[in-house]
């Protein structure tokens, strides 16, 4: 079985995991990539971007999984990752069904 271990800091975590919610429904908006752009401090969006597209879902919750837990996220720090999801998720005026799986799945996953 493969390892999906990244050299990521937590800030490109971020980027990755906020692209991998404005995908949930197959559509990424400007809205939301916008939104992504509004939430960090460095300019490694489109790196992260592109790794993104090249992967498919289970290496991108594999590479999320892994690299939460190579920093030890607290309960709070994940919880602010939540906040800032369901965010996202509210960016557009929409929070589809494909959103609301998408979110509890990932609760499932890291709670």
């Amino acid at each position: 079985m493969e390892e999906y271990q990244t050299n990521w800091t937590k800030e490109e975590l971020k980027i990755y995991l906020l692209i991998y919610c404005a995908k949930a429904d197959f559509l990424e908006s400007k809205v939301e990539t916008d939104f992504i752009k509004s939430k960090i401090k460095d300019n490694s969006f489109e790196r992260i971007h592109e790794e993104f597209n090249k992967d498919n879902d289970y290496q991108s919750i594999q590479k999320i999984r892994t690299t939460i837990e190579k920093y030890s996220y607290s309960k709070d720090a994940i919880a602010q990752l939540f906040e800032e999801m369901k965010e996202l998720f509210l960016s557009d005026g929409k929070y589809g069904i494909l959103e609301q799986n998408l979110f509890m799945g990932l609760n499932h996953i890291f709670n």
